[in-house]
């Protein structure tokens, strides 16, 4: 691997204005300064890796080609610039940077930007491991990062309340079964029994009448049962 002297290795960071509306880009501002400037939990970024010359690197979408970008450097006329973060310093050659900028825009095509998954803030992370240096700071990328987990404890929750659904309706099927054949047979009895004189030992109480004779079969859809479900669940879990 070629080596060279030690180079600084810059991260650009910008508050994310490129809505068509300015309130919209102001909200965003607002949001930055409370939960980044105040309470330094993270905000809604763009970011960008500078090393060697006078422009920096990133990733955005586009329907075809590549997503990596450059620019000079703190001038992404996109969006609102914030800060300069020195990452640290690697001694690979410029030669060796160029060819690591050569196979990740084959590897990030535009058209697999994913605003939880695969932003801007996600490439540059990988294109620092490469370069040696620390990621980005955890509050760059922290809401995107909560988002993507929020859409995976969804997913996973999804999942599972279809196989609550699943489980269920197959036992109330069976237990269906069970309870329409304890009456056939009980009736059949009671029949048999009373045509020979012998008094009727089991009387069949009114509900458990109505819940065999007079309910509906469990659905084989599912869906009020589903819905029931969901209904349960607690507000706090996405759905």
């Amino acid at each position: 691997m070629e080596r060279g002297k030690m180079t600084e290795v810059m991260l650009h960071i910008y508050d994310v204005t490129n809505s068509d509306s300015e309130k919209t880009n102001n909200t965003i501002v607002q949001i930055n300064r409370i939960f980044k400037d105040g309470i330094g939990l993270g905000g809604i970024f763009h970011s960008a890796v500078q090393i060697y010359g006078e422009d920096e690197w990133s990733f955005g979408f586009c329907e075809q080609g590549s997503g990596v970008f450059n620019c000079p450097s703190g001038k992404n006329p996109m969006y609102t610039y914030r800060e300069c973060i020195v990452l640290g310093k690697t001694d690979l050659s410029i030669s060796k940077v160029n060819q690591i900028l050569r196979e990740l825009s084959r590897e990030w095509p535009g058209d697999c930007y994913d605003l939880l998954s695969r932003n801007c803030n996600h490439f540059c992370d990988e294109f620092c491991e490469r370069l040696g240096v620390p990621k980005l700071p955890g509050w760059v990328n922290r809401f995107a990062n909560a988002g993507d987990t929020a859409v995976e404890i969804a997913g996973n929750t999804a999942f599972r309340l279809r196989q609550a659904k699943t489980e269920i309706v197959s036992a109330s099927k069976v237990a269906y079964q069970f309870l329409a054949g304890i009456a056939s047979n009980t009736g059949a009895d009671s029949m048999d029994s009373a045509s020979k004189g012998t008094p009727i030992k089991f009387q069949q109480p009114a509900w458990f009448k109505n819940l065999v004779a007079a309910g509906e079969k469990p659905s084989s859809s599912g869906s009020a049962l589903e819905n029931d479900l969901v209904h349960s669940l607690s507000p706090e879990i996405p759905r």
